[in-house]
């Protein structure tokens, strides 16, 4: 289990981070959507993409696995906190609530079996 959602999140992270990092039009308006700089939402690439090579090299050093998972969670709260205060309707701070379920899923399978 705990292979298939570091390799889901990872898929998951990986790509959406590239984006932020390239600043690709897409995520350029979602940045100003929520009010944030450029630069901002690069460092949020940056984490998310670091957050996947954890969740990867987890598998096999579980506590790199379970401290990435963790940040991700921590990460996807509080973007769902973001959209929700910048009045965005609560289905829009779904996904990022289903991927911090999601990454503390990891986390504590993880824990549990390692």
């Amino acid at each position: 289990m705990t292979i298939v959602l570091a390799v889901v999140l990872s898929l998951v992270f990986l790509p959406l981070g590239l984006a932020k990092l390239a600043a690709v039009p897409f995520m350029r308006r979602a940045a100003a959507h929520l009010g944030m700089s450029v630069r901002l939402y690069r460092v949020v690439g940056t984490l998310e993409v670091a957050g996947a090579a954890g969740l990867l090299t987890g598998l096999t050093w579980t506590p790199l696995g379970v401290a990435a998972a963790t940040g991700l969670a921590l990460l996807m709260a509080a973007a769902a906190v973001v959209h929700l205060r910048h009045g965005d309707p609560p289905p829009r701070a779904v996904p990022a609530a289903v991927l911090a379920v999601a990454a503390l899923a990891y986390a504590g399978a993880a824990v549990s079996l390692g």
